[in-house]
C-alpha cells in the first residue's frame, strides 16, 4: 500500500495502479517514454524551494517548444534510506533519475538565511536551535543520499552560497547541458 505522499508522487507522475492488475497505466496515452526526474537536494535554507520556482518557469517554456523535453523535479526528495527505499521499490522501471541537482551550501549560511526566512514566513522550525537540529538530520540522512549518486555519476552540484541569480545562471546551464 502506498502512502499518501508516494500516491501524490504517482499522481504528478501520471502514473496510477488499478486495483485489479497492479500494473503501471500512464494517463498521458501519447507519452511512449518513462517519466525523467530530477531530484533536487540540499540541506535546509540553501535555496531548494526558491530555484525549484524559477526552474518550473523554465521548464515550462522547454516543454512547450519541444514535448519530449520533459522532467519532472521532485524538491527535498528523497530525504533518506527509507524515501530511496521506497522510491526504488515503486518506480522501478517506470521512471527515470536523470540526475540530483544539489545545491551545496555552507550550514552557516543556510542557518543565517532560514532566521532571516523566518521573520516574515511564520515556519516554527525556522530559528536556531531547529535549524541546528534540521542540518544534522539532513548531514545524516539526506548527505548519504547525495553521496550514493554522487558515486553513480548522477549529481549535478552548485555552490548555492552565491546570489539566488548567480544560482539559477548554474542551473540554467545544466538544464541546457542535460537536455
Amino acid at each position: 500500500m502506498l502512502s499518501c505522499c508516494g500516491r501524490r508522487l504517482l499522481h504528478v507522475l501520471g502514473l496510477s495502479f488499478p486495483l485489479l492488475t497492479r500494473r503501471p497505466l500512464f494517463l498521458c496515452p501519447h507519452r511512449l517514454m518513462k517519466p525523467l526526474v530530477v531530484f533536487v537536494l540540499g540541506g535546509p535554507g540553501a535555496g531548494k524551494g526558491t530555484q525549484c520556482a524559477r526552474i518550473v518557469e523554465e521548464m515550462d517554456h522547454t516543454m512547450a517548444a519541444n514535448a519530449q523535453k520533459n522532467k519532472f523535479l521532485i524538491d527535498g526528495f528523497p530525504r533518506n534510506q527509507d524515501n530511496l527505499q521506497g522510491w526504488n521499490k515503486t518506480m522501478d522501471g517506470k521512471a527515470d533519475v536523470s540526475f540530483v541537482l544539489f545545491f551545496d551550501c555552507n550550514n552557516e549560511i543556510c542557518i543565517e538565511r532560514c532566521l532571516e526566512r523566518g521573520k516574515s514566513s511564520g515556519r516554527s522550525d525556522d530559528n536556531r536551535e531547529s535549524l541546528e537540529k534540521r542540518i544534522q538530520t539532513y548531514l545524516q540522512s539526506t548527505k548519504p543520499i547525495i553521496d550514493l549518486y554522487e558515486e553513480m555519476g548522477k549529481v549535478k552540484k552548485i555552490d548555492a552560497s552565491k546570489s539566488v541569480d548567480e544560482v539559477f545562471d548554474e542551473v540554467v546551464k545544466i538544464f541546457d547541458k542535460e537536455g
